[in-house]
């Protein structure tokens, strides 16, 4: 499996976005939880610092929107692999507009830009794991069954499989690939179910990292040059039983990074990058 996916993990560039203060009383939200404005702005600058000076990579800035308070989890808004990059449909109708400023963005980077443009189609992208082999999406409050026949048409090279979302926001509000051939699971029931049928699904066979809490599962896998194998994963002061899980990953450099306010408004680590592999063109 390692020699198939030796390009898994490379990235360098990620677009991220600024927060508006609208996020705070606007945001779309499951729970009832009181947002921390300027604690979610400090967790978002030291997860930017992470990418750009921890990580090496280039990161692009969108400026933050007042009029889409939720246009800090750029994750939904576009789905990348390789150099082809599908601009989504996101299923809350207040979240449409995001699209356009990571279009740009995308197409600042010369990427190759598919949109959905079906109207009977929704796609949020924290539904879409990619393994590096195979597409999983998720089918939930957010993500209807041609949001995924539009993503296989758009990643013709890969399989696409669909699984049911029965709980939480998206699929990967419970679960993430952690390193190559290996996906990182919350230990719900749901999660559980949802792992079973992807490897029913799957040609491939993945080992499985079972994490206690289930939005620990969502965290952020790069194999990068001089660093090798790291993840971005949950605090202590979060979900202490799952960093204990993490810290039995020898062979990565494990890096923790908080998310108590945004976690209030369903956001999860993954939600709030999207990365990207660009190539050194050939001189």
């Amino acid at each position: 499996m390692a020699g198939l996916m030796a390009g898994f993990g490379h990235y360098t560039h990620a677009i991220v976005r600024g927060i508006p203060a609208s996020l705070a009383t606007e945001a779309l939200r499951t729970s009832q939880a009181e947002v921390d404005l300027d604690k979610a702005r400090g967790e978002h600058d030291a997860y930017v610092q992470v990418l750009r000076t921890r990580l090496g990579l280039e990161v692009v800035e969108l400026p933050a929107d007042e009029a889409l308070p939720d246009c800090v989890f750029v994750e939904d808004a576009a789905v990348v692999c390789g150099d082809t990059a599908l601009i989504t449909r996101p299923g809350a109708e207040s979240r449409r507009g995001e699209t356009e400023a990571m279009k740009e963005a995308l197409k600042d980077l010369k990427m190759n830009i598919v949109e959905i443009t079906d109207e009977n189609a929704t796609l949020d992208g924290g539904d879409v794991l990619f393994t590096g082999r195979e597409f999983f999406v998720g089918l939930s409050k957010r993500t209807n069954q041609r949001g995924a026949e539009i993503l296989a048409d758009a990643f013709k090279d890969y399989a696409v499989s669909t699984v049911p979302v029965l709980e939480g926001l998206h699929l990967k509000s419970f679960c993430s690939m952690g390193g190559p051939g290996l996906i990182v699971i919350g230990s719900s029931d749901h999660a559980q179910k949802a792992l079973k049928i992807m490897q029913q699904m799957s040609d491939h066979r993945y080992d499985k990292l079972t994490v206690p809490d289930d939005l620990a599962a969502n965290c952020i896998y790069m194999n990068l040059p001089n660093k090798g194998h790291v993840l971005l994963h949950c605090t202590t002061e979060e979900f202490p039983e799952s960093v204990k899980v993490f810290e039995k990953l020898k062979d990565h450099m494990l890096i923790p990074v908080s998310n108590l306010e945004k976690v209030k408004l369903d956001g999860a680590l993954t939600c709030c990058s999207v990365l990207i592999n660009k190539k050194k063109p050939d001189n």
